[in-house]
């Protein structure tokens, strides 16, 4: 069993400041490994959907998602679907098998209303700023409340996914010299490229 509040120091720590969503994050992570049978990942053995959007609250879930997971964006086992939602679909790659789960609305609602939000968030206060005696009851009732209290968990279905593909091919883009993977070179004239020095040969080549 995974188990959340191992990981919640650490989460926080990587994410820069006490919230509540953050903490939420790690116990949607932990639900669905529980649920699928599965360890954290230390390579793509896990693939986790978030329907996360962006510039809308609570977006610190993702973090919490990365930490207990083992998800991230540097090994390129996640993905952020742009629902403008807090869904989580967790994906075993070897077998398909996979889970959704999503923190409870009225679980969400009712945070909103909390002086966390109306108080300080809302105002424009970093979290980093708001006291600790607004933020961490909150983050105690996330980290304690029953599964079943905060989270809807789905059944496990099988979903396909396509096959990860990991380039170590490269090249030096011969206007400013930086390294640049392979697919993402351009071609201007006689000079092989990164995609900003093409952008701005081609401005350069408008104006002339």
């Amino acid at each position: 069993m995974i188990e959340p509040q191992k990981y919640l120091e650490a989460g926080q720590k990587l994410h820069g400041h006490k919230c509540p969503a953050m903490p939420l994050g790690l116990r949607a992570g932990a639900a669905a490994m529980n649920k699928l049978g599965v360890e954290r990942a230390k390579d793509g053995q896990l693939v986790a959907l978030l329907e996360l959007g962006e510039g809308h609250c609570a977006h610190c879930f993702a973090d919490g998602i990365q930490m207990i997971t083992g998800c991230t964006f540097g090994k390129g086992n996640i993905q952020q679907l742009g629902y403008g939602k807090f869904g989580l679909t967790l994906v075993e790659r070897a077998s398909g098998r996979s889970v959704r789960v999503v923190p409870r609305a009225e679980v969400q609602a009712a945070t909103k209303q909390t002086p966390f939000f109306k108080e300080y968030r809302e105002k424009g206060i970093p979290a980093s700023q708001v006291p600790p005696e607004i933020v961490e009851p909150l983050i105690e009732q996330v980290m304690n409340a029953p599964d079943e209290k905060i989270l809807k968990i789905g059944e496990i279905e099988t979903i396909e996914l396509p096959k990860p593909v990991e380039t170590f091919d490269s090249f030096v883009c011969e206007r400013c010299g930086d390294m640049v993977v392979e697919k993402y070179g351009r071609v201007i004239g006689d000079r092989k490229v990164c995609i900003p020095c093409q952008q701005e040969l081609l401005q350069e080549l408008s104006r002339s």
